[in-house]
C-alpha cells in the first residue's frame, strides 16, 4: 500500500514547504483569540464575539484555479489542495477559520446505508462548470420498490488508515501532526436521501396517496443512520470532535461541553459528539405535514447525540414548534429565507446559536460587492440578535467573477460592523 503513495522529491520538498507555513500560521497569536472566541460562542459566554466565515469551496474555480498548483501527480495535486486551501484562506480571505496545526484525516470506510446504488448525471453552466446534476432515482414506485432497501452495511479498514497516516506522519509528521477526525457517520439529512431514492415530486406526491410507505421508508432512512452511528461507536471510531472540527457547514465546534462529564477517557460515545440533521427538501410542505413525516425521525437522530446542529438552507421558523423539541438542539441555521425576526425572538434565552447564513448574491451575482447594501445586511442581523449567540456563516457563494477581494472585503465589512456592537 505505501508504494502506491509514492511522490517525487519536488513534490515532497514543496508540501513540506506548504505544511511549514501552515504551521506557522496556525502558530500566529490571532488563531488563539479566534480559538477562544469560538469557545465563547459554543460555550454560551455572555457577549461572544460573532465570527465571520466565507465558505470557499463551492467558488473553487476562483479560489482554488489550476493556475496555483505545483504538484503534478494525483497523490501530490490532492495533498496539496489540502494545505493550500487553508493556507489560502489565511492569507486572500483572512475569516474567523482557526489554521489547522494538524494535518487531518478521516478513517477509511465503505458504509452503504440503503443497499441500492444512486446514480446522478452533472450538468454544466455556460462556463463549461458542473454547477448542478439530477439523480437517476432507483425508486419509480415506492410501494413496489421499498423491498430494493436494505439494512445498511458499514466496514472499515483499519490497516489501511494506519498506513496511511504512517506515510502522512512521515511527509509531514514532524511539521504538522497527522489527526484522524470523525463526525457520527451516520447519514442523518433524510428527506434528502428520500429525494434522491425517488425524487421531490414522487415524495411529495407519496405523503398524500401512499402515506403508510412514506412511514415505512422514513423509519428504514432512521434506522440505517443510527446503525452506522452505533456501529462506529462500538467499533471505537468516534474521536471528539469538539474542537476545530465542523459540525455542518462551515460551523465550528470548539466547545468545552463536550465530551459529557461522564465521560471517563474511554471510548468515545456518540453523546459525546456533535452531529448534524435537517430537511432542505421539505420547505414546500406544511408544518403539519413535516410534523408528521419528519419530526418523529429527526428526533430519534437527535437523541443520542451530544449537541446538535439543525438546518441548511430551509427556513427554521415555519416549523419551528418542531425543531425546538429536538433533543440537544445547540445551533439553527438561519438562511436567507428564514424569518429573522421570529427566529432572534424565539431564541431568545435559550442558548442557541443563531447560525446566519447572509444572502449570497451580493458576491456572486454583482462582480463589484455593493458595500453599504452588504454593511446593512450584515448590521440588520446584527440589530436583531442583540444578547444571543450568533455566527455568520457566508455559504453557496458559486462564483466571486475571479475577483477574490469580494470575498475578503465582504469578511472585513462584516466585522467592522460587529466591532460597533463587540466593542474591543
Amino acid at each position: 500500500m505505501a508504494e502506491a503513495w509514492s511522490l517525487t522529491g519536488n513534490e515532497r520538498a514543496y508540501l513540506r514547504e506548504l505544511a511549514r507555513k501552515q504551521a506557522a500560521y496556525a502558530a500566529l497569536p490571532i488563531m488563539a483569540v479566534r480559538r477562544s472566541n469560538w469557545f465563547a460562542l459554543n460555550d454560551n459566554t455572555a457577549g461572544a464575539r460573532p465570527p465571520v466565515i466565507i465558505e470557499t469551496w463551492t467558488f473553487d474555480r476562483d479560489f482554488m484555479p489550476d493556475s496555483v498548483y505545483r504538484c503534478t501527480s494525483h497523490l501530490g495535486r490532492n495533498l496539496e489542495t489540502h494545505l493550500l486551501r487553508n493556507i489560502r484562506n489565511h492569507e486572500l480571505i483572512d475569516d474567523d477559520k482557526v489554521m489547522p496545526g494538524t494535518f487531518d484525516i478521516g478513517w477509511f470506510t465503505d458504509i452503504d446505508d440503503v443497499g441500492v446504488a444512486i446514480h446522478s448525471e452533472p450538468i454544466q453552466d455556460a462556463e463549461g462548470v458542473n454547477c448542478g446534476y439530477r439523480f437517476l432515482h432507483p425508486i419509480t414506485d415506492l410501494e413496489r420498490d421499498f423491498h430494493l432497501l436494505k439494512p445498511a452495511v458499514c466496514r472499515v479498514d483499519r490497516p489501511r488508515t494506519l498506513a496511511w497516516k504512517a506515510f502522512l506522519d512521515e511527509l509531514l509528521g514532524d511539521l504538522l501532526p497527522v489527526q484522524i477526525r470523525t463526525g457520527t457517520f451516520g447519514f442523518t439529512m433524510l428527506t434528502y436521501r428520500v429525494v434522491q431514492l425517488m425524487g421531490m415530486e414522487a415524495f411529495f406526491t407519496a405523503m398524500c396517496d401512499t402515506p403508510d410507505a412514506v412511514h415505512l421508508l422514513m423509519a428504514r432512512l432512521r434506522d440505517n443512520a443510527l446503525a452506522c452511528m452505533r456501529w462506529a461507536e462500538a467499533e471505537g471510531l468516534l474521536l471528539c470532535n469538539n474542537g476545530n472540527d465542523m459540525s455542518f457547514g462551515s460551523s465550528y465546534n470548539f466547545t468545552t461541553r463536550l465530551p459529557r462529564k461522564d465521560w471517563d477517557g474511554g471510548a468515545v460515545r456518540l453523546r459525546d459528539m456533535w452531529g448534524c440533521v435537517n430537511s432542505q427538501e421539505t420547505v414546500g410542505v406544511s408544518p403539519e405535514m413535516y410534523h408528521e413525516f419528519c419530526f418523529p425521525y429527526y428526533r430519534d437522530l437527535c437523541e443520542p447525540m451530544g449537541l446538535v446542529y439543525y438546518g441548511c438552507c430551509e427556513p427554521a421558523h415555519p416549523f419551528w414548534d418542531d425543531i425546538r423539541q429536538y433533543p440537544n438542539l445547540k445551533k439553527v441555521s438561519i438562511s436567507r429565507w428564514c424569518d429573522q425576526r421570529f427566529m432572534a425572538e424565539a431564541l431568545k434565552g435559550t442558548g442557541i446559536v443563531f447560525s446566519r447564513k447572509p444572502d449570497p448574491n451580493f458576491l456572486s451575482v454583482d462582480k463589484t460587492l455593493n458595500e453599504p447594501a452588504w454593511s446593512a445586511h450584515i448590521r440588520e442581523t446584527l440589530e436583531l440578535t442583540r444578547d444571543i449567540p450568533v455566527e455568520i456563516l457566508v455559504r453557496d457563494v458559486y462564483t466571486v467573477h475571479g475577483n477574490l477581494a469580494n470575498a475578503r472585503n465582504a469578511a472585513q465589512l462584516a466585522k467592522r460592523e460587529i466591532d460597533r456592537f463587540f466593542p474591543a
